[in-house]
């Protein structure tokens, strides 16, 4: 297997949480993994990109048009990495309904509205990053790693949350089949 995802956002989103449940996935399946974990702006409330290749490679960073997965937490930040995303690749990402975004050549392509979602207190704000996780896991026919490893991954990265952070993975799938 060969897989590479870009997850984009902003500082406070929990970029490097996702990073860090979806290397624990290939590490619980002994499949190699290479992940950046890029903090630059994140305290500060700026831009956070990380990316993690699952398979054999040997550079931890995506280079332009290769990545199969973007899970963009906030709409711009998704904008600003499109270059890294593959034709055949799927787009995952949080925006406004009322956002239009350009025509794509994408292969995949799903947007949901989670701010809003979250605003109307459906989850809590600080569980975005794994609502998004659970929409791309709906959205992208090729992601890597089954519910069942999302879920033992969250588990097992924080336990004191990971039964909320499951419902709200479980919630993002539902929402994800009934938007389809």
């Amino acid at each position: 297997m060969k897989y590479q995802i870009v997850i984009a956002g902003f500082g406070g989103q929990g970029v490097v949480f996702l990073v860090k449940v979806l290397a624990i996935c290939a590490g619980n399946r002994n499949i190699a993994f290479l992940g950046t974990e890029n903090h630059g702006m994140s305290q500060r409330g700026g831009s956070v990109s990380c990316d993690i290749k699952i398979g054999e490679f040997t550079n931890p960073v995506i280079d332009k048009n290769q990545a199969d997965l973007m899970i963009a937490l906030e709409k711009n930040e998704g904008l600003r990495n499109l270059a890294f995303l593959k034709l055949s690749g799927t787009l995952v990402t949080n925006a406004k309904d009322k956002d239009k975004y350009p025509e794509l050549p994408f292969s995949g392509f799903a947007k949901i509205d989670a701010f809003k979602k979250a605003e109307r207190g459906e989850f809590p704000i600080q569980g975005l990053n794994v609502y998004m996780l659970g929409f791309a896991l709906v959205n992208d026919k090729n992601f890597p790693f089954s519910v069942q490893e999302v879920k033992d991954a969250i588990t097992s990265m924080n336990a004191k949350v990971a039964e909320q952070n499951i419902v709200i993975l479980d919630q993002a799938m539902r929402d994800a089949k009934e938007s389809k």
